[in-house]
């Protein structure tokens, strides 16, 4: 789908808030209310709006260690991927994981209470996962840019920018 200025706009104000009304939305990018809800479900269709979340202050609700985890496998375990990836379904801790170059196979971005809870989460279920060679943990000390958006010049590469 290719995606013109107005397009643009609409994904811009719905990231900023994904609560705004249909009608406040449409003031904003100059459209009448009806031709703004026929493009935001387009928008959705093409699946360039995958959904809309409530994001959540992990601090506010005492989760006060953030920590990136680079994991390195034994390859000479069988279904050393496959039992690692269903192993991390299961752990609330981790909230984000990803296949990695270099010499992890994977990072992870963990969420704890506390040390102890993070210690806990490390020795009784990252270690105790078939296959783990190696954790190399980076706990943040301070975040500086923590965002699911995606600037407007970004948007505007291969999906296409008419206009």
């Amino acid at each position: 789908m290719k995606i013109d200025a107005i397009d643009l706009k609409i994904l811009t104000v719905l990231q900023q808030d994904g609560r705004v009304s249909n009608q406040d939305l449409a003031e904003q990018v100059f459209l009448s209310p009806s031709a703004c809800l026929r493009r935001v479900r387009a928008l959705e269709e093409s699946g360039m709006i995958a959904r809309y979340i409530a994001l959540l202050d992990a601090t506010a609700f005492g989760l006060e260690v953030d920590s990136f985890v680079q994991v390195t496998m034994r390859r000479d375990v069988e279904h050393w991927h496959e039992n690692f990836t269903a192993a991390l379904q299961s752990w609330p801790e981790v909230v984000g994981s990803y296949i990695i170059t270099g010499e992890a196979n994977y990072l992870l971005r963990v969420r704890a209470r506390n040390l102890k809870h993070y210690s806990s989460f490390v020795l009784e279920k990252l270690y105790k996962t078939p296959g783990v060679l190696d954790i190399r943990s980076n706990i943040v000390l301070q975040t500086l840019k923590d965002t699911q958006m995606l600037a407007p010049e970004l948007l505007m590469g291969e999906a296409g920018v008419n206009g």
